[in-house]
């Protein structure tokens, strides 16, 4: 997603700690950068990016409903790299005094707290008209059909061969690739041994 100042948004909600975010970012980070440039191209056309995960729970354990990550030079922390790249972990659960009531607005309502902040009733009356469109909602549901779908492949894959790679190896790659809507490489790695092996290799899994 791009704004009106092309910054580019990778913004993602995760309701449970898979403990492997930060990495999780890094990839994300890497596609995005793909997209942004062909080859050829010089590095000065990346596009300023945020990959942004909304959290339902503390992953790093302070209690703040904020942490940024940029990237620093270690030996003096006033310099910055400036690669344009900012990684930002959003807490709906968090308890510091960190950030603007209206962020802290929203995180209460991802969290399922109600208020009556205005831009999260705004938001809230977005999503109630996005509900009520039959296309939209037609999408939805194909896609939520297909995801289950998908994992019931993925139980079929895991009893040819879960024992062969490990069935929580296998799982955890499901997950990841229903997660970016990978659909058809499920089916494909479901036929296709090799193809599953290159999945793995992909995600550095092996």
């Amino acid at each position: 997603m791009k704004d009106s100042k092309e910054v580019v948004y990778d913004i993602e909600i995760q309701q449970v700690n898979t403990k492997e975010l930060p990495q999780r970012s890094r990839y994300y980070q890497s596609m995005m950068d793909l997209q942004l440039i062909d080859a050829g191209q010089t590095y000065k056309n990346l596009n300023r990016s945020y990959v942004i995960f909304i959290c339902l729970n503390d992953i790093f354990g302070l209690d703040r409903h904020k942490y940024t990550f940029e990237n620093l030079c270690l030996e003096d922390t006033s310099i910055r790299l400036n690669d344009k790249t900012t990684k930002i972990f959003l807490n709906a659960n968090g308890k510091a005094d960190d950030v603007s009531s209206e962020l802290k607005a929203f995180l209460d309502y991802v969290a399922g707290r109600k208020n009556n902040d205005p831009y999260v009733e705004e938001l809230e009356k977005a999503l109630n008209d996005a509900r009520n469109n039959r296309e939209w909602r037609y999408e939805y549901m194909t896609l939520l059909m297909r995801d289950q779908e998908n994992q019931e492949i993925g139980k079929e894959i895991g009893k040819k061969i879960g024992k062969k790679m490990g069935e929580t190896m296998l799982r955890s790659l499901i997950e990841k690739l229903i997660a970016d809507r990978r659909f058809d490489d499920i089916e494909k790695m479901a036929k296709d041994e090799e193809y599953l092996q290159e999945l793995y290799e992909e995600y550095h899994m092996i």
